[in-house]
């Protein structure tokens, strides 16, 4: 770039960062714009002013420093935000700039209307007849912020999955904030994973303001930007700092932190793990308004409302007098930084990692199970069949994210195939240093591995029970990619699978902080076309489970999978129908049932075929279903839902009008049975049961029988609703068990 232009350049971002600002400040208190540059009277004001002002302030210079650096090499890096609340200070910086989502279009520009409706807009709380939003604008980074990948909600989320994001070729800048530090310890890992052969260049910014809402962060306690360093590189990082108050010291610091990285890289045989450049951008929070450095400066920086008070109100006109740039000044500065017809490169809006959508996978053909084989583990099955899936699509990075205890998962063969990634390896350990399993202690970091790599192949394994510490980072990714389907946007991702294993009915092992279906549950409150919940019964059903979830796009799917020898139920045909219908008979005629057993868990199926089989003994018949997925079978709350749920011709032949119902889950029963409220004819008439949160150093027989899930706890169920006399169908001793005054062991061998 010519000396000349390279200046221009820089005086252009200064420009836009201090329009930016000023349309920032607007936002939170104004509710429209004048610019002529003239005060705004009391009337111009917003009653109840709202915003996350002092974060979006300091995070426009970094943002327009990220545009600047692009158009200083002509790329187009990809960018992320961690602090979503900051989103502010991305709507200005696209609005004034002119690269908004299509939904924007035509209502935000630079033009004095168009930033007038931004500011009016923000926080407006308007909502349309449907119960949505009315504006495409929100609190957060959403579907409609051009570029937004993430709603940047769950703090410390971006710290974690950022490293994992970026494919070899591509560039991408992790805006970070200094409080979400103190969020996720698995941040300080990026060296441990970085690898040249696999990985895009990943620049993380932190912005080092010294405050949280309250008070000043763990880092300005500790020492500030020269303690960070220090900590930084004890954990292989390369930091440097720089102004955070200056769109160019930005711009420079992402073009040399890239630099660095190549040099790295290209180096004879680079050694791991590398020293990741990591950029302080040192500033004060809420800088260029008034109040900055305060607790204040977090969300409403001025001492009273500008609409009321009339010194608040001369603060914010002489504040943004400071800020103002003319319209002639602006157009000067976009014309400088928006130039990317002129380097035939895409805007920022569309950057790499806004726009995954991998080529559709090959699926190998599962090597289906017959129903007359020996018992076989669905662990087992996954795992063959996942290495031959990952096997066929070497395009595909594969990323396996696993807490600890993938061989103990039964996941040996996905081990041995992809390895521990490391970065010195062990004899006798599968490791390697490209490794593409992700192991460490920390859940959250572990997911984010497999969350983050939108370009590939992923898959996560987890016990059950502490699978619980990733939920908040699976519904970032389920809510924003279920707004991105209201928005008619499509995610092109392909489908990540958690996979729940050593799960509350067979870990007995350990206690009952090992034993937790709430993953399940959690999940199928989301909207289910987004997130899914299945429930396979054998190695088949499993098998086509996991294939099912990667024939999908832009969804989270959690498979709760049994890791001990079970039955063969169903064969590969029917496997295949039980995933895409959600539900099959396994046992009984519906013609002839008076009692139907509806089973959602393998564990819970057995102990449901026992029971039918008992009561056939005794003359009655009972009809035995098998529920893969409940999520279908549920009202659906919007269209979007109601397209992937069964309809009412569907539900009937699967769940026969007025017949007589016990439900058996492995989840508690009352989720389950509020999700499958269509099945439910009343109490009278629809019995259920699940896990009630007993346990302990219990066996499989012991769970079942603590949570009155045994098959002899299902007839009496249906006893019950059905007006029968259990005299007949349960021995005397079976009956005390069941009524908690007999020996348990009488159940275990039932005689049918």
């Amino acid at each position: 770039m010519p000396e000349a232009a390279f200046y221009r350049l820089l005086s252009a971002a200064d420009r836009l960062a201090s329009a930016a600002m000023w349309t920032v400040v607007h936002m939170t208190y104004a509710r429209r714009v004048d610019l002529s540059g003239a005060p705004l009277p009391a009337d111009a004001f917003k009653p109840v002013p709202e915003g996350h002002t002092g974060g979006s302030l300091n995070m426009v210079p970094a943002i327009v420093g990220y545009l600047a650096a692009n158009a200083m090499t002509g790329t187009t890096r990809s960018w992320m935000m961690g602090q979503g609340h900051c989103v502010a200070a991305v709507e200005a910086v696209n609005a004034l700039t002119g690269d908004v989502s299509p939904a924007q279009r035509g209502r935000y520009d630079r033009s004095e209307a168009g930033l007038s409706r931004l500011v009016s807009d923000f926080y407006s709380y308007a909502i349309d007849a449907d119960g949505r939003a009315a504006v495409p604008l929100g609190s957060h980074a959403g579907p409609n912020t051009a570029g937004a990948i993430s709603e940047g909600g769950y703090l410390g989320f971006a710290e974690v999955q950022y490293v994992h994001a970026p494919l070899p070729g591509e560039s991408l800048v992790a805006f970070l904030s200094d409080g979400a530090f103190e969020e996720q310890r698995g941040s300080d890992w990026t060296p441990r994973w970085w690898r040249a052969e696999d990985s895009g260049l990943a620049v993380p910014v932190m912005i080092l303001n010294g405050r949280r809402i309250e008070e000043r962060v763990q880092i300005a306690q500790q020492g500030g930007a020269e303690w960070l360093a220090a900590h930084l590189r004890l954990n292989g990082f390369d930091p440097f700092e720089i102004d955070g108050r200056d769109p160019a010291a930005f711009a420079w610091a992402i073009i040399e932190a890239e630099d660095r990285l190549r040099r790295f890289a290209e180096g004879e045989r680079p050694k791991y793990p590398a020293p990741i450049p990591y950029v302080i951008a040192e500033t004060v929070k809420g800088y260029g308004f008034p109040g900055a450095g305060t607790n204040a400066a977090h969300n409403l920086p001025l001492s009273g409302n500008p609409s009321q008070d009339a010194k608040a109100r001369e603060a914010f006109n002489e504040a943004v007098r400071a800020l103002f740039v003319p319209p002639e000044g602006i157009e000067g500065a976009v014309a400088e930084i928006a130039v990317h017809e002129r380097q035939s490169r895409p805007p920022e809006s569309h950057h790499a990692l806004s726009q995954r959508n991998p080529d559709a996978p090959r699926f190998p053909n599962p090597e289906w199970s017959s129903a007359g084989d020996s018992p076989d583990c669905a662990m087992h099955a996954l795992d063959r069949w996942f290495v031959r899936f990952v096997e066929a699509n070497p395009n595909l990075r594969p990323r396996v994210g696993n807490p600890d205890e993938l061989r103990s998962n039964h996941m040996g063969f996905t081990l041995d195939r992809l390895r521990h990634r490391v970065n010195a390896t062990e004899n006798g350990v599968a490791d390697a240093v490209d490794g593409a399993v992700i192991t460490a202690l920390n859940e959250e970091a572990v997911a984010a591995s497999a969350l983050a790599n939108k370009g590939g192949i992923n898959l996560i394994v987890s016990y059950e029970a502490f699978a619980m510490k990733m939920l908040g980072g699976l519904r970032q990714e389920i809510v924003f990619a279920r707004r991105q389907r209201e928005a008619g946007q499509r995610p092109g991702w392909i489908s990540v699978p958690l996979v729940v294993t050593s799960h509350t009915w067979e870990n007995s092992k350990n206690e009952q902080s090992h034993q937790d279906p709430t993953v399940g549950e959690a999940l199928l409150g989301e909207m289910s076309d987004t997130a899914r919940v299945l429930f396979p019964v054998d190695s088949n059903t499993a098998v086509a489970a996991l294939r099912s979830v990667y024939e999908g796009r832009g969804q989270v799917a959690c498979l709760i999978v049994s890791k001990r020898d079970m039955p063969h139920r169903l064969d590969g045909d029917a496997a295949v129908r039980f995933v895409a219908e959600g539900a099959a008979h396994i046992e009984g005629d519906p013609a002839k049932a008076e009692v139907q057993f509806i089973a959602v868990g393998a564990y819970q199926l057995e102990e449901a075929l026992k029971a039918s089989r008992r009561l056939g003994m005794h003359g009655r018949h009972a009809l035995v279903t098998a529920v893969s997925e409940p999520g279908r079978f549920r009202i659906p709350r919007d269209p979007l839902e109601a397209a992937f749920t069964a309809n009412d011709e569907e539900l009937a032949s699967l769940f026969p009008p007025g017949m007589r119902r016990v439900i058996v889950s492995h989840t508690r029963p009352e989720p389950m049975i509020g999700l499958l409220r269509r099945l439910d004819e009343g109490p009278t008439r629809t019995a259920a049961r699940g896990y009630i949160s007993r346990g302990g150093t219990l066996d499989v027989p012991g769970m079942l029988f603590a949570n009155r899930c045994s098959w002899a706890h299902l007839i009496e169920a249906a006893s019950r609703i059905s007006g029968w006399d259990r005299d007949g169908l349960l021995a005397s001793a079976e009956q005390a068990a069941v009524d908690g005054r007999g020996d348990p062991r009488a159940l275990r061998a039932p005689d049918n």
